[in-house]
Formats: structure tokens, sequence, C-alpha cells
């Protein structure tokens, strides 16, 4: 397994965290092919999405792997009117990331960042370690402290 840029983070931080991998399949990036290859709930996997806000700019937001983002709901925790997903052309140069391999950890800036309030169900979450492939796993609340996030609610439900 290789070291990422988001673990030696957390270890300069002294988070407790977990690693896990799993073969990437080029054809299917999506996290409930990743949860699945994990063999674990898509419930617990949570991806990383990057959207853009009419008056705040851009935002992250972490939702379970199986779930949709709603877009009005982000709106209303960031303070825009209209927020939409940036472009995945544009994904590496605002976080230093490539798709199927963002994570809320070690992004280019600190954006803004909000976690699906459901993360509180769960003892220990699953996110991008930032390379694909390679997931971290660790408690909600030392994310969201580490990385100076919220819970909100954030799905469609």
């Amino acid at each position: 397994m290789t070291t990422t840029n988001a673990m030696r983070l957390l270890m300069k931080a002294n988070i407790p965290f977990g690693t896990s991998e799993y073969t990437v399949d080029e054809s299917d990036l999506s996290g409930v092919h990743a949860a699945h290859e994990l063999g674990i709930e898509p419930e617990v996997m949570f991806k990383t999405l990057v959207a853009r806000g009419d008056k705040k700019g851009i935002s992250v937001f972490c939702i379970p792997v199986a779930e949709e983002l709603d877009l009005k709901k982000c709106a209303a925790v960031t303070g825009d009117k209209k927020i939409e997903m940036i472009h995945v052309k544009e994904l590496l140069g605002l976080t230093g990331y490539i798709r199927g391999g963002c994570s809320p950890i070690g992004m280019k800036k600190k954006y803004p960042t909000w976690i699906d309030e459901t993360a509180q169900l769960c003892d220990r979450i699953y996110v991008s370690a930032g390379m694909r492939g390679q997931q971290l796993i660790l408690a909600p609340d030392a994310l969201i402290d580490f990385i100076d996030a919220q819970y909100a609610d954030l799905t469609k439900r």
C-alpha cells in the first residue's frame, strides 16, 4: 500500500485510522462497486464531491456512496442561492485529486466541508485515502474535527 498525503497528515496529527485496499475497475469507479469489493455496506463508505456556489464558491460534501447529493440542501447549508457540481476536469486543479480518488483530507486548499449527518450513526467511516483503490477508515467525529467540517443533511431521501 502506498502511503498517501492524507495518511501522512493523519499520522502527523496523531489521529488513529485504518486503511483498506481494493482492486480498481476503470470501467466502474463507483463507490458502491468499491464498497462491494471491500465487503462493506455502502452506508459506511463516503464519497467526496466538490461543488461551486453562486456566492460562496467551492464547497466539499461527503455523502454515503449509494446516495445522491441534494443541491438545494447543499445551497442552504453553504449560504448560496444556487450550487452546482464542478466539472470533473476541474477536480485535479482545485483539489489535487482525481475522480475516484478524491479525499476530504489534504486538498490543495482548505474548502468549507460538510459530511452527511448519517455518518454520526457509524463508529467508523471509509473515505478515500487520496488515490483510487485505497480507503481510510476513521471515526467520523475525528474526521470532522481534523478537517474542520460540519454535519448536515445533504442527500435526497
